[in-house]
């Protein structure tokens, strides 16, 4: 499994010969303007929930791709009445898809289109897949809910957001990490905006301190699991 950071929140996922997009925010984020959206690959697009700044070039991608979105019931909708292929689902449901088991959890946040009309419920994904396990939290506040997702998987990786503001900070992004019990972090939604900007020394320092791995990708870079 490879995953891919192109910027915000937009992750690629590579399983096997499958590609996978999660929140794609790029073609208007300064910060990823060496990433060129008309070259990525996508078979399916993982929507966490419907703010523009993880749902912003989803049409644009799953059009020229024919990428399957897979979001909860009102995004599927949203992204239907556009003649775009997806999947619904819904808080603690899950799926086997050709790369893996996808099951959408729970996240405490907002959600809401660029035009004010409903979103439906944000919330995440864990992803079984290549004997691999990962968990994307999505826009999310620190929530007990996180301490279920180990009782039915091993994580090898959990993707977390650290910006603080609009979602959980650096340090409750730790005690999320001792809830899902993984100690190996890729770090997410920090620095595209001044709300969110991060010093990356001292997160790392703090999780470190608890004998924790963050990452903070450049965008662009890979990791491979």
């Amino acid at each position: 499994m490879k995953i891919t950071f192109y910027g915000h929140a937009s992750l690629g996922i590579t399983v096997d010969d499958t590609h996978i997009l999660v929140d794609p925010f790029i073609s208007q984020n300064p910060k990823a303007s060496k990433i060129d959206i008309n070259t990525l690959k996508a078979d399916y697009i993982l929507v966490t929930h419907a703010h523009q700044d993880h749902i912003l070039d989803v049409e644009a991608i799953a059009k020229r791709t024919g990428a399957v979105v897979i979001s909860n019931f009102e995004i599927a909708t949203y992204f239907d009445n556009m003649d775009i292929e997806n999947h619904p689902m819904n808080h603690g449901g899950q799926w086997d898809f050709e790369f893996g088991n996808v099951k959408y959890v729970n996240a405490i946040h907002t959600s809401s289109f660029p035009d004010g009309s409903y979103g439906g419920q944000p919330g995440g994904f864990v992803i079984e897949g290549e004997h691999k396990n990962i968990y994307i939290a999505g826009d999310t506040a620190l929530t007990m809910d996180m301490k279920l997702i180990p009782l039915f998987t091993k994580l090898d990786l959990a993707i977390l957001p650290i910006g603080d503001n609009f979602t959980m900070g650096v340090d409750e992004a730790i005690m999320a990490s001792d809830f899902v019990q993984c100690d190996k972090i890729l770090g997410v939604h920090y620095d595209t905006f001044g709300y969110i900007e991060i010093d990356h020394e001292e997160a790392k320092r703090k999780f470190f301190s608890k004998n924790k791995d963050l990452m903070l990708l450049e965008i662009g870079e890979s990791i491979e699991l």
